[in-house]
């Protein structure tokens, strides 16, 4: 197992869970039946034939003390990982968020294949969802989002397909497959491997550098542990909470080409502006801005679809300190444009270890418990998925919407993800049940803060 997928099995705890997930609305089609949702659930369970990926569980030899590796799991129990629920009335998505919360908050069973779907009915408005958290030692945000793509048909009409998460033809096949087990090809690979990992290492310091430079001369430049304690940067529990909302993806864009920047852009101004909503609330503004640490997918179309995670990060100024939506706007651009020109030019391997200068602190995670060492290597966790650009369905229902789930850790108890679907931005919001209260107000001021920067186009 590469050490980038290790480490999210080693850094998990009962207060820690290290999965990803993603909740998908559905409309069923016109001539549905009363039981089309059992139906799908139970032609899911009978085809049975789940991808590779998703097969594997992760074990460690010599007593647990060696590395951890995947290992096919040959008694792998579907109707365990595929489960069949219902919302208790009045069906509303207030039960449905409440549920995903507490689905979101379980560990995953090391000693089975680390995933679970669940299909929930019971929606009064007749719609029904699907809740799939996935270990994010097998997935990141970009390749769950293929996930799903893959499993999905932009032709309404399209019947009898296989389930989502089935066995697909994958990019790599079989021959490659066996070519990688060659021993003169593993020999090039790690030669290959350790020249990536030496120029990598050179460009990241390099860059590593000129950041210092910068955050010592712009403002908008910013280094780890230049960020503010907060409410938010405390150690969480393991309970969860889960709030969800979209927007239509037309007015982000407005807002980017008339302040010219991009859809990126937005989505960090509304989340700063939201944020200091929020904090402003709580009597918990802090003088300093708040600073976002921004994944960045490093995945190309040449990349193994069953590479777990290849995302390197950078660090964002949110200018929740400035109360004018445009000069806030102004800051994040800069920020995330500084950021950005910090990747610029390294290769894979280079991007990686420049992310973990930021954040390679939080497997420190235990400091968090003690009171002097609280000073956060950045404040909150805001990240921007790419995904379909076009409707989707599964044998005939439409998907309505795809929020996604994402991961609160020690010292960072809220994550703010997004999810780009067909015309509309979908946001996930995942909090510490107890340290980050009251996430139906944040969505709320989300829409203030965008609203703010339309009044200023």
């Amino acid at each position: 197992m590469p050490m980038t997928d290790a480490l999210f099995l080693l850094a998990e705890g009962r207060e820690h869970p290290m999965h990803v997930g993603g909740l998908h609305l559905y409309q069923p089609p016109e001539d549905a039946g009363p039981d089309y949702v059992a139906e799908q659930y139970r032609r899911s369970i009978e085809h049975g034939d789940i991808m590779r990926r998703l097969r594997r569980r992760p074990i460690r030899r010599f007593a647990g003390l060696g590395p951890w590796e995947w290992q096919d799991d040959p008694d792998l129990d579907l109707e365990y990982h595929l489960r069949h629920s219902a919302l208790p009335r009045p069906g509303r998505v207030r039960e449905l968020l409440g549920l995903v919360s507490r689905l979101h908050g379980t560990l995953l069973d090391r000693s089975r294949p680390l995933w679970e779907s669940h299909v929930i009915e019971g929606l009064t408005d007749g719609r029904f969802a699907t809740y799939t958290k996935i270990h994010h030692a097998l997935v990141d945000g970009v390749s769950a989002m293929r996930l799903l793509e893959r499993s999905l048909s932009p032709d309404p009409a399209a019947t009898d397909m296989p389930p989502p998460l089935s066995e697909r033809d994958s990019s790599r096949n079989r021959d490659d497959r066996q070519a990688d087990r060659n021993p003169v090809h593993l020999a090039g690979s790690l030669i290959a491997s350790g020249l990536d990992a030496a120029k990598g290492a050179v460009g990241a310091s390099e860059s590593a550098v000129r950041s210092l430079v910068r955050s010592f001369t712009e403002e908008a430049a910013t280094f780890p542990f230049q960020a503010p304690p907060t409410m938010l940067n405390v150690p969480i529990t393991g309970a969860r909470r889960f709030a969800a909302d979209s927007w239509r993806m037309e007015r982000l864009k407005a807002v980017a080409k008339t302040l010219g920047g991009t859809v990126n852009d937005v989505v960090l101004a509304m989340s700063g502006g939201a944020l200091r909503h929020y904090l402003l609330d709580h009597g918990a503004l802090p003088y300093d801005p708040l600073v976002a640490m921004v994944p960045v997918s490093l995945r190309t179309d040449d990349d193994d679809e069953e590479s777990g995670n290849l995302v390197g990060v950078i660090l964002c100024n949110l200018g929740t300190h400035l109360e004018d939506p445009f000069k806030r706007f102004d800051v994040v651009h800069e920020s995330a444009e500084i950021g950005k020109m910090q990747l610029k030019g390294l290769n894979q391997m280079g991007a990686l270890m420049l992310s973990a200068l930021s954040v390679g602190s939080l497997g420190l995670g235990p400091v968090y418990r003690f009171e002097r060492l609280r000073r956060p290597p950045f404040n909150i966790v805001i990240s921007n998925v790419p995904g379909p650009t076009q409707p989707l369905y599964w044998n005939g229902a439409r998907l309505d919407g795809a929020y996604p789930a994402s991961i609160p850790i020690d010292g960072q108890a809220l994550n703010i993800t997004c999810a780009s679907y067909a015309d509309q931005m979908c946001f996930g919001l995942v909090g510490c049940r107890r340290s980050a209260p009251s996430l139906q107000r944040l969505l709320e001021h989300l829409e203030t803060s965008l609203e703010e920067l339309e009044s200023v186009t």
